[in-house]
């Protein structure tokens, strides 16, 4: 039944319009809104942060994937099923009785169910809730067990051994039906004598081989010695393979009900069959726990539905939940903390690099982790958003809290690098410079600590060594050291003389060129300095992460995202939360341990700062 609403509502988030879902009207009208407005078309079972029972109700083919025709008709089917249709966004934990449809026949059987439960648990309020509907299972199941242990009563042709004696009755009941058949045959044509009882060549074959009374080719003979209406014998006279059975036979059934006998006779064999055919019948009605009641499964389906509809609907058809804020979103599986900062946008993962190569196209940082708990593991996906990537690295340890509030031992074992922030991209090429800077002179240091320590130890070793030749054995002089070269060396320090000062000219051109200016233009000149150092890394960072898109992150999931769910920046910053004081904390900040500040470099910068100036006033610098 689909409803048709006069007019949509819609709110914009994620740079998108959301329909809203917060009536019952707008809710029964999903099935007639274009599903290009929707925002997903399908959504895995597993993986989310959802009733799974629900969900498996929903799920009507079973697939793994709750897909837009099979919503549209779960909530198609609580309308019909309601009066009062306002109870499903009324966020109850159940449905009530008056709310229920009682006027067709599967509407009695739900109306008599909720009645029976309401009754014995004492339900004064009149609301099923869907605790209870989902134990009204394990009721109806003990109910019925209960009435069919009444009805054996009745059946149990030997007390409370009935069931031992129907067990040794049916072990050889085949066999003894295939013996009086023989019998009859015999009495047919006195030919068959011979023919249904155990040939010459069969007692050959069983005297060459080891005997034993479970052994397949004696059970195969015949249960006595066939004779035309003979009755079957009790004790003497029976194959070895069976004699233990029919023993257990005499005793559990035929001597309780037919009295101490040596035989048994076909009528007396009908008889005792025909007497536990009741029990047998009982036996066979006994009620599965898992089979429900007429009315209950759907009782406890419309309790779900009432509840969780709406949830479900704004998880789907809107992502109203994530959007807002008001709370985690049903693919949000928790919480991670790591390098001071708490990430709220963490998805379950199956599959790392599966996931990572669609994911990636979402143009979020996300750092792939292993989280584990005693025995148990699962692998997150987490969104970095706001703060910076340079401590971010394969091996480092952070904890991650569920839904349900466990905590985890989390271990980066993969990263998808992308911008996470402006502020990062700003400082990202000072960064990168003094990254270079520092590579170089580490390198400088250790190439010119490596050629000094080879010096020592030519100058250590040279006077130790004498030089033998192969034949006399007489010394032989080292080779002469060469010269020193005194123009190589000049070259090389008027080289680094022509550096430095090319290094200085610029540097006083600069500062000339700083001081010339009015004090107003002083800020805009350095601003403008930074804006051509930063703006390209800036402005690229600006574009992808205006760009980034949450569908890619969940269709690596198994959704089936169709809209462009944008995450822009203010949103993205809001899912990233840095660490920050608490309001009205004391802070201390002597700390004994800082590192001690020398003055010497205010001096040194103080000195340079008056000779330009000095050497500006004297003109040197025009």
């Amino acid at each position: 039944m689909n409803q048709e609403l006069q007019k949509w509502r819609f709110f914009r988030a994620g740079g998108f319009d959301q329909v809203q879902l917060d009536s019952a009207a707008e809710l029964l009208s999903i099935g007639t809104l274009d599903q290009k407005l929707w925002v997903a078309l399908s959504c895995p079972v597993k993986g989310i942060e959802f009733d799974a029972r629900t969900l498996a109700l929903v799920d009507s083919d079973g697939d793994g994937h709750v897909r837009a025709p099979e919503l549209i008709a779960a909530v198609q089917w609580a309308g019909g099923r309601l009066v009062d249709r306002d109870v499903l966004v009324r966020k109850l934990r159940g449905v009530p009785l008056a709310a229920i449809r009682g006027d067709d026949d599967v509407g009695q059987r739900i109306v008599a169910a909720a009645k029976e439960l309401l009754a014995s648990q004492g339900g004064a309020d009149g609301l099923v809730s869907v605790d209870a509907a989902t134990a009204a299972q394990a009721l109806f199941a003990e109910q019925s067990l209960a009435a069919w242990e009444a009805a054996g009563a009745a059946v149990k042709v030997v007390g409370e051994s009935t069931s031992d004696a129907h067990a040794a009755l049916l072990a050889v009941s085949e066999k003894i039906d295939d013996w009086f058949v023989r019998c009859q045959l015999a009495a047919f044509d006195a030919r068959a004598v011979d023919a249904m009882n155990a040939g010459t060549d069969a007692l050959v074959a069983l005297g060459v081989t080891t005997l034993s009374t479970d052994a397949q080719g004696l059970a195969a003979l015949p249960l006595a010695q066939v004779q035309a209406g003979a009755a079957l014998p009790l004790r003497e006279g029976l194959n070895p393979a069976w004699a233990a059975r029919v023993d257990a036979i005499r005793a559990l059934v035929v001597t309780p009900l037919l009295g101490n006998k040596e035989s048994l006779t076909e009528s007396e064999w009908r008889t005792l069959q025909q007497q536990f055919a009741p029990f047998a019948a009982w036996q066979a009605s006994k009620p599965d726990p898992a089979a429900q009641g007429e009315g209950v499964r759907d009782l406890e389906q419309l309790a779900r539905y009432v509840r969780d509809l709406q949830s479900l609907a704004n998880n789907f058809v809107a992502f109203r939940d994530f959007y807002t804020r008001q709370g985690p979103a049903t693919f949000q599986v928790g919480t991670l903390y790591l390098d001071g900062r708490s990430c709220d946008l963490c998805v379950a993962v199956n599959d790392a690099a599966k996931h990572a190569a669609l994911a990636a196209l979402a143009r979020i940082c996300l750092v792939y982790l292993e989280c584990v708990r005693g025995s148990e593991k699962l692998v997150v996906a987490a969104a970095f958003t706001a703060g910076d990537s340079d401590q971010l690295m394969v091996g480092r340890n952070g904890v991650f809290y569920d839904r349900q509030g466990r905590d985890w031992d989390a271990t980066i074992t993969k990263i998808v690098d992308h911008p996470i922030s402006l502020r990062q991209a700003f400082w990202s090429p000072y960064k990168a410079v003094a990254r270079m800077v520092g590579t170089a002179m580490q390198k400088i240091a250790a190439s010119k600590s490596a050629e000094a320590d080879g010096k020592l130890a030519a100058v250590a070793t040279i006077g130790t060594q004498k030089v033998v030749t192969p034949a006399a054995g007489k010394p032989v002089a080292p080779a002469p050291v060469a010269p020193f070269d005194v123009a190589k060396f000049a070259g090389i320090f008027a080289a680094i003389g022509l550096a430095v000062g090319a290094l200085g000219t610029m540097l006083a051109s600069l500062v000339a060129g700083l001081i010339s200016l009015a004090w107003w233009q002083f800020p805009l000149a350095v601003g403008g300095l930074m804006l051509l150092i930063s703006g390209p890394a800036v402005l690229l960072a600006w574009f992808k992460l205006r760009s980034r898109n949450l569908g890619p992150l969940l269709d690596a999931n198994g959704w089936a995202i169709n809209a462009r769910a944008r995450i822009n920046i203010p949103f993205g910053t809001s899912l990233t939360q840095l660490a920050t004081l608490p309001q009205g904390a004391h802070r201390t900040l002597t700390d004994p341990y800082a590192e001690k500040q020398s003055s010497w470099k205010w001096v040194v910068g103080l000195g340079i700062a008056l000779g330009l100036f000095a050497a500006w006033k004297a003109g040197l610098l025009a």
